[in-house]
C-alpha cells in the first residue's frame, strides 16, 4: 500500500478536487523530526486559492480528515501533520516486502519502453584509470534503477576507438615502440608511448602534424595504420574486460566511434541537403549563433571527421535500431557544451526525438585538487585501486572472521563494493577528491557498513531459525517504527533516483536504513522467545531484502556473512 498516495486521496476529497491528486502527492513532505508526524502537507500554496491564512486551512483540513490509516492528525504552523496507524502500517509494510521480495519497490513508470544508456566508454590504448570509474558506476546504477522503474535498457559502451590520438600513437609506436615489450604488457607500454609523444611534441610541435597525417591515413584505410589500430583495440578490450568482470558490469554493445565511419557521410549529406552546413576557415560547420552556442564542427579543414559527426551518426543509428523512448549519455561535466551542440544540430535536422536525448553530467575525481591527466602521466589505475581494496578487505576478514569459508569471494565483494559505493554516495555533479583511505573505510557511511548490516540481518535469521509466514505481523517496539517508515519509503526513493538520474539517493537510503536497523538491533532482544520473536524476525527479513536490493541497484553485492 502507498500511504503517501492514500494521504493525497484523502486531501483530494477534503479539498473538493481543487488540486489534482498527483500535485497534492508531490507536495507531501516527510517531517524532519519524529514528533512532528510521519507525513506533512504544507497549506501555504492553498492560501492563494482559498484566500485564507495557511494555519486556518490546515486547521480545517485536520478536522475533515478521518481515516483508519491515521491514528492522529494535527494542524501546526500551516502544516497538516499526520501520524500513521502503527499497527496497521507495520503489518502492511512487512507483509508487502515479504510477499514481493526483490520486486518490492518496483515502479512501472517505463511500461517496458526502451532506454539506451551510453556509459563508461574508455579510450582504447589507454589504461582504465580512476577517471573512468565515475561514468562506469554511475551509468551502471542508472541502468539498474531504470529497469527497477519498468524500462527495458540497452547498455552501450561507446569506445573511444577513433580520432587524432590514434595517429599520434601510431607515430609514437613507429618511432619508439618495441613489439615484444608491448606484447608483454600492452596498455602499460602504450601509455608510456602516449606520454612520451606529448612530452616530445612540446619540444617538437611538428610531431602533431605527423600524428594528424597518420590519422588521415587511418581514415583512408591505410593497411599498416589499420593493422596497428586493430591490435591496439583488441589488447585494450582484453584489459578492460578484467575491470568490468571485477565490477560485475556488462554491456549490450561495444560499438565505438569507429563503427560509425561508414555512417557519417549520409549525415554530412543530410546536413548539406538541409542547407545547414557552412564553411568556416576551410572547415565544415553548423552555425548555432541563434542558440547562443559556438558552431558545431562537422569536418576539419583536412577532411577528417570529429566526434560530433560520429555522435550525430550514433544518435540516428540508435533511434533507428532501438526505437528508444529516451537516450541517456553519462558523460562528464566538461562535455556539456558538446551535448548542447549535438542536441541542437539534431533539432535543426528536424528530428523530433532530439527532446528524448539526455546528458547526465558528473564531476571529476581529483588528485590533490587537480584533474587526473593520462597525457601527463598523472593517473591512478582503477585495477590497482580495486586490487588494493580487495586485499584490505581480506585483511579485515582474517582479523574478524578467519573461519569464514568463502573469504576470497567476500573480500572481492566488499573491496569492489567499497570503491563503487564511495563514488555513488556523492551527488554525481560534485567533484570527489581521490583518497584511498576514505574509500576503503569499513566504518561510517560506507559500502562495507551497509554490507555488514545485511550480513548481521542474515545471521539473526539463521540463529533464530526464521520461517516465513503470511500472518499479519506487528512489531510493537518503539525502535521498530523508524525501520518501518524507512522500508515504506523505498519505492519513492527508487522513483526519485531515476527521475533525477541520481544514484546517491539510493546510497543515502541504504545508509539510513542500516542506521535505524542497527539502532533497533542494539535496543531490542530480537531472539528472545517471548511471543514477539517471529514478528521481529519478519522485520529483520524485510530489512535484509531491501538492503540487498538497494545495494544491487548500485552494482554492489550483499554477502550473507562477513
Amino acid at each position: 500500500m502507498n500511504f503517501k498516495s492514500e494521504f493525497a486521496e484523502v486531501l483530494f476529497s477534503s479539498l473538493n478536487g481543487e488540486l489534482e491528486k498527483s500535485k497534492l502527492e508531490g507536495m507531501i513532505e516527510k517531517p524532519r523530526f519524529e514528533h512532528m508526524g510521519d507525513m506533512a502537507f504544507p497549506c501555504f500554496e492553498l492560501s492563494k486559492i482559498f484566500r485564507k491564512a495557511p494555519h486556518s486551512i490546515a486547521l480545517e483540513l485536520s478536522e475533515k480528515i478521518q481515516t483508519s490509516i491515521f491514528e492522529k492528525v494535527e494542524a501546526v504552523n500551516g502544516y497538516v501533520n499526520v501520524f500513521l496507524n502503527k499497527k496497521m502500517v507495520s503489518s502492511e509494510v512487512i507483509k508487502d516486502v515479504l510477499s514481493k521480495k526483490d520486486q518490492y519497490g518496483n515502479v512501472n513508470n517505463g511500461n517496458g519502453e526502451t532506454i539506451t544508456i551510453d556509459f563508461s566508454s574508455p579510450n582504447i590504448a589507454k589504461p582504465f584509470s580512476m577517471g573512468h570509474l565515475r561514468s562506469t558506476v554511475i551509468g551502471n546504477a542508472i541502468t539498474l534503477i531504470a529497469e527497477k522503474n519498468g524500462f527495458s535498457t540497452v547498455r552501450i559502451n561507446h569506445l573511444g576507438d577513433w580520432g587524432t590520438q590514434f595517429g599520434k600513437l601510431i607515430v609514437a609506436y613507429k618511432m619508439w615502440g618495441n613489439e615484444e615489450e608491448i606484447k608483454k604488457d600492452p596498455i602499460k607500454e602504450l601509455l608510456k608511448l602516449y606520454i612520451k609523444f606529448h612530452d616530445e611534441a612540446e619540444r617538437h610541435p611538428e610531431l602533431n602534424d605527423r600524428g594528424r597525417e597518420w590519422f588521415k591515413m587511418l581514415e583512408d584505410s591505410n593497411e599498416e595504420a589499420l593493422a596497428l589500430w586493430k591490435w591496439f583495440r583488441e589488447e585494450s578490450l582484453k584489459e578492460f574486460s578484467k575491470i568490468y568482470d571485477l565490477l560485475g558490469i556488462t554491456f549490450d554493445s561495444y560499438r565505438g566511434e569507429a563503427f560509425y565511419n561508414d555512417k557519417m557521410e549520409s549525415i554530412v549529406q543530410l546536413l548539406n541537403d538541409n542547407n545547414l552546413l557552412m564553411e568556416s576557415e576551410g572547415a565544415q560547420v553548423v552555425s548555432l549563433n541563434d542558440e547562443s552556442l559556438p558552431p558545431c564542427l562537422i569536418k576539419k579543414k583536412d577532411g577528417t571527421t570529429l566526434y560530433a559527426t560520429r555522435d550525430l551518426a550514433a544518435a540516428v543509428y540508435r533511434k533507428t535500431t532501438y526505437q528508444f523512448a529516451k537516450s541517456i549519455y553519462v558523460v562528464g561535466n566538461e562535455q556539456a557544451l558538446h551535448f548542447k551542440q549535438l542536441f541542437m544540430v539534431l533539432k535543426k535536422m528536424e528530428y523530433e526525438w532530439h527532446e528524448d536525448l539526455v546528458h547526465v553530467p558528473f564531476g571529476m575525481i581529483l588528485k590533490e585538487g587537480k584533474k587526473m591527466s593520462t597525457r601527463k602521466g598523472k593517473v591512478v589505475l582503477l585495477e590497482d585501486v580495486l586490487s588494493e581494496a580487495i586485499d584490505l578487505a581480506l585483511d579485515e576478514i582474517m582479523k574478524k572472521n578467519p573461519g569464514l569459508s568463502s573469504k576470497e569471494e567476500v573480500a572481492r565483494q566488499v573491496g569492489t563494493g567499497a570503491v563503487i559505493f564511495h563514488d555513488l554516495k556523492h551527488y554525481r555533479q560534485n567533484d570527489i577528491e581521490f583518497s584511498l583511505k576514505d574509500m576503503l573505510k569499513f566504518e561510517g557511511e560506507t559500502g562495507p557498513y551497509v554490507q555488514y548490516t545485511h550480513a548481521r540481518a542474515a545471521s539473526l535469521l539463521r540463529k533464530g531459525a526464521f520461517e516465513e509466514t503470511n500472518d499479519a505481523l506487528f512489531v510493537d517496539d518503539k525502535e521498530a517504527w523508524p525501520v518501518i517508515t524507512a522500508l515504506m519509503s523505498f519505492p519513492d526513493v527508487v522513483n526519485r533516483a531515476f527521475t533525477e538520474y541520481d544514484p546517491s539517493q539510493v546510497a543515502k537510503y541504504v545508509i539510513d536504513l542500516s542506521q535505524v536497523f542497527n539502532k533497533f538491533y542494539s535496543h531490542v532482544r530480537i531472539l528472545d522467545n517471548n511471543g514477539l520473536k517471529q514478528a521481529r524476525l519478519s522485520l529483520v527479513f524485510a530489512v535484509k531484502i531491501v538492503l540487498k536490493e538497494g545495494l544491487r541497484l548500485l552494482g554492489v553485492k550483499a554477502p550473507k556473512e562477513m
